[in-house]
Formats: C-alpha cells, sequence, structure tokens
C-alpha cells in the first residue's frame, strides 16, 4: 500500500510535468503532435495513477472489512470513483492527439472544425483531473482517515492531520472550479497539507506498517 500511494503520487507529479508545457500552449494543436512520445507517457502516468488508486482500495479492503464492513466498500467505490475521470481524461488526451495529427497534416490552422474541438477535448481533460485529483480524491481521503482513526491502525495524530486536510484540499478544488489557479500560493496552501500526509502515510506503511495490535484485534 505504501508503495502504491507513492507510485501514484509520483506518477501524477510527472503526468504534470511532462503534459502542462503543452496544454498550455497557445499552439498546442501543433505541439501534440510535434511531441506525439511525451504525450503518450503522459498519458500512461495517469493511467498508473488510476490503476494505484484501485490496487490501495483492494489492498486495504479486507482490513478495514473487518473493522466496519459498510465503510470498507464505500472506500472501495470512493476509489473507483476517482480513478474513472483520469481514464477519461486520458481518452481525451489521446484523443486530442489524433485531433492534432489530423490538424498538421489538412495544414489548416483556421479551420473552424479543429479549434472548438481541441478546447473541448481540453476542457474534458481538465475537469476530469479536478474532479479526480482533488474533489473525489477528498472525499476518499476522508473515509480512509476516519476509518484508521476508529480502528487505530495507525497513530490517531496522523489520521487527525489527515481529516483537519481533507476540506482545505476540498475548498482548494472548489476554488479551482472557480478559477483559482491550483498553483497559486492560496491553491498550493490548501492542498499541501493532505497531500504530505498522503506521503507521511506511505513512508509509515513502509517502514512500520500497521499497528499490530490494533491489527490483531480486528482480524480476532
Amino acid at each position: 500500500m505504501g508503495v502504491l500511494f507513492l507510485l501514484s503520487t509520483v506518477a501524477g507529479v510527472l503526468s504534470v510535468a511532462f503534459l502542462e508545457p503543452m496544454l498550455n500552449a497557445p499552439d498546442y494543436l501543433t505541439n501534440f503532435s510535434a511531441n506525439e512520445n511525451q504525450v503518450i507517457i503522459g498519458a500512461l502516468l495517469e493511467l498508473i495513477c488510476a490503476g494505484a488508486f484501485l490496487g490501495i482500495a483492494v489492498m486495504i479492503f479486507p482490513i478495514l472489512k473487518k473493522h466496519n464492513e459498510r465503510i470498507a466498500l464505500g472506500y472501495v467505490v470512493a476509489r473507483i470513483c476517482e480513478a474513472v475521470p483520469f481514464v477519461v481524461g486520458v481518452i481525451s488526451l489521446l484523443s486530442l492527439l489524433t485531433l492534432s495529427q489530423e490538424f498538421v497534416k489538412v495544414g489548416a490552422p483556421y479551420d473552424p472544425y479543429f479549434l472548438p474541438l481541441g478546447t473541448l477535448l481540453l476542457a474534458v481533460h481538465d475537469w476530469t483531473n479536478l474532479i479526480g485529483s482533488m474533489i473525489v480524491f477528498s472525499l476518499t481521503a476522508l473515509i480512509l482517515n476516519y476509518s484508521l482513526y476508529r480502528s487505530k491502525l495507525f497513530p490517531q495524530s496522523i489520521s487527525v492531520w489527515g481529516l483537519i486536510g481533507v476540506p482545505l484540499m476540498l475548498a482548494a478544488g472548489v476554488l479551482d472550479m472557480f478559477g483559482l489557479d491550483p498553483f497559486s500560493t492560496i491553491g498550493i496552501f490548501l492542498a499541501f497539507p493532505l497531500a504530505l500526509n498522503e506521503m507521511v502515510l506511505a513512508i509509515w506503511l513502509i517502514v512500520k506498517g500497521f499497528n499490530s495490535s490494533a491489527l490483531a484485534e480486528i482480524i480476532s
């Protein structure tokens, strides 16, 4: 689980590094075609994120189920809801790549067909990533940290930290919907506590794992 948490974060950061320069370029229709491999790598990284989300849910489900089956099932459903927007975003991204290739092939920079469709695909990618990585992520973090707090599988201070970070991350996502730049000072300030909490959670899982006494009590 700890490795999957780290994998999802690293893949997410790398996908942004690969894709943002092209997504924000004014001539993105030309850039996508010229950087096909970079686009495909970015798309694969986003799929890795989605796969890691599902892997985390599958691995922890048997443990959370022993504590509270409804919450465990809710966490799995929430993680699926988090992964689906990433998959939709990847489909829009690869569709935009195909559109870009056709755009370059036709050589019609002012064709009214390409630009509106390109704008639509960009919007789909942006909105699905926002919903998945901030809005639904806040819900999954809420369920997980609440479960960990109740089950005492982790130090409760880490779970409380995560629960405090949830409304901040949710606020960042909502403000982003209204036009806030996620990389602005306010956006980073709101998202940082929960993002850091997840990394601490991942490292704790790798180094120490679950609280053995609490785990034994749940399983027994």
